[in-house]
């Protein structure tokens, strides 16, 4: 069930109306849970009762941990909360690339044997909701949480519709005490929520599928071999579709929850705005960031003993940020790509290269068009096909290699740039507001022509993509 369906609206309009009947709360939230299990059933029924499992046991794991008499006990039920749930991500998500790289060792030491791959089907969501029940009995663990008392409270957590696909990956010590009694929404925060979600989709369906998507598939082709400005415009447009895409998901989550009276965490602030990638980092993804830094950045030391470990351990986080997003090469290469691009920005301001000039206003220019450039780069790995096919993009866009036009100069590829160059213009100048700041702001005269202006292009669009890009993950 998509956002950008009919089924959805139906589907959320018959949770909204429960919701502001006069029942208790407890039914409500009841409602919540029921309404997202059906929302994941719509996908494949049985993988919900993967999704209960990770619920109940992380429930009692964590109950158990709280409750444990000494360390030694409190290790067992954490090991068995990160035995079930990286087990799982594992076996259905990673099982098929270990054993296609395992065979192509065998072959390389003569050995004849070769292991058929399984053919898991990956559950849609599955990395999003095994790193937030993950947060919960870490958290627990560590002591910075205290267990829920109510299992269908954490049940909601763990499920709530809006985000459980593809985040923000929301921690249980900021929602579980929203669930504790419902918040009353305001006609403003409804229409706020719901203006989120309309631009959200649009961001979508207009944008990242009618706009980006088709050329970026075009150079992205198998048979493709393109040239410098095709390969460029590739990259670029690759950028901005899946950050139309991406975004544009999360938007629509917290339109949704917002109605609904949650509040979840901003996934994304102006990233291509980023001056630099220690910039970009709380700006791109930023719940997922700021989880890999809490749970494996910072465990594994962080910055506190020396460089050389500060510098291993950006490159460890980077490279199982790469993997978490899929089981290929290409995604290990642009985690090591961006690991290496955080330690040579520490490194250049370790020497004092960089102190200074990015409070000049060009020299901000300057790096964020570098980093967006080396961002735009790294991007290829990630949508690549194969690793030859981004090594032959990457070549061409370097002016190694090249050849054919895949996506031709004309007037639409001409208004697609100048929609990508007025969308990098937007973020520069309220890279330190959120939209719904921005909306806030706005009269209704003007934000209601921008609503009807995005609901008529939603209802033109002639996409022919329906799935957002981070269900795959």
């Amino acid at each position: 069930m998509y956002f950008n369906s009919l089924t959805f609206i139906l589907f959320f309009a018959a949770i909204v109306s429960v919701h502001y009947s006069p029942i208790p709360w407890r039914l409500k939230k009841t409602n919540l849970v029921l309404g997202s299990y059906v929302f994941y059933a719509a996908w494949n029924p049985p993988f919900v009762l993967l999704l209960l499992l990770s619920t109940v046991v992380d429930w009692h794991a964590a109950k158990r941990i709280d409750r444990a008499p000494d360390d030694r006990r409190r290790r067992i039920w954490l090991f068995i909360s990160l035995a079930l749930n990286l087990g799982l991500l594992a076996v259905f998500k990673y099982s098929g690339f270990l054993l296609e790289n395992f065979n192509q060792l065998l072959e390389s030491l003569g050995v004849s044997a070769q292991f058929a791959d399984p053919g898991f089907i990956l559950p849609v969501g599955i990395s999003f909701y095994t790193f937030q029940t993950l947060s919960y009995t870490l958290d627990v663990y560590y002591g910075k949480l205290k267990p829920g008392h109510s299992f269908l409270d954490y049940a909601l957590y763990v499920s709530f519709f809006p985000q459980l696909v593809a985040g923000p990956i929301v921690r249980a010590r900021h929602f579980l005490p929203q669930a504790a009694q419902q918040n009353r929404v305001s006609f403003a925060v409804f229409s706020l929520g719901l203006s989120l979600l309309i631009i959200g989709l649009f961001e979508k369906t207009v944008l990242a599928d009618t706009f980006f998507g088709p050329l970026v598939d075009r150079c992205f082709e198998a048979t493709a071999d393109p040239d410098t400005l095709s390969a460029w415009l590739g990259g670029l447009f690759f950028s901005a579709q899946i950050f139309c895409d991406f975004a544009g998901y999360s938007l629509c989550a917290i339109g949704c929850a917002m109605c609904l009276g949650f509040d979840l965490p901003w996934n994304f602030r102006a990233p291509f705005a980023a001056v630099g990638f220690s910039d970009l980092w709380q700006r791109w993804h930023v719940s997922l960031s700021s989880w890999l830094r809490d749970y494996l950045y910072i465990p594994l030391g962080g910055n506190r003993h020396g460089s050389f470990r500060t510098y291993r351990n950006l490159l460890l986080t980077m490279l199982l940020g790469g993997l978490w997003h899929g089981a290929a090469w290409t995604f290990v290469i642009w985690g090591l790509l961006h690991g290496l691009f955080l330690v040579a920005e520490r490194g250049l301001r370790r020497f004092g290269i960089l102190q200074g000039l990015p409070s000049f206003g060009i020299g901000r220019v300057l790096i964020a068009t570098l980093t967006f450039s080396l961002v735009t780069v790294a991007f290829v790995f990630f949508r690549a096909q194969s690793l030859d096919q981004a090594l032959r993009i990457v070549s061409a866009m370097l002016g190694i290699a090249g050849g054919q036009s895949p996506i031709p100069w004309d007037l639409w590829t001409q208004v697609v740039t100048a929609t990508l160059g007025l969308m990098l213009l937007i973020q520069w100048c309220y890279r330190d507001a959120l939209l719904s700041e921005v909306l806030q702001r706005m009269s209704a005269f003007p934000r209601a022509v921008l609503l009807s202006f995005c609901l008529f292009m939603i209802v033109i669009a002639s996409g022919d993509s329906d799935a957002f890009i981070y269900f795959q993950f």
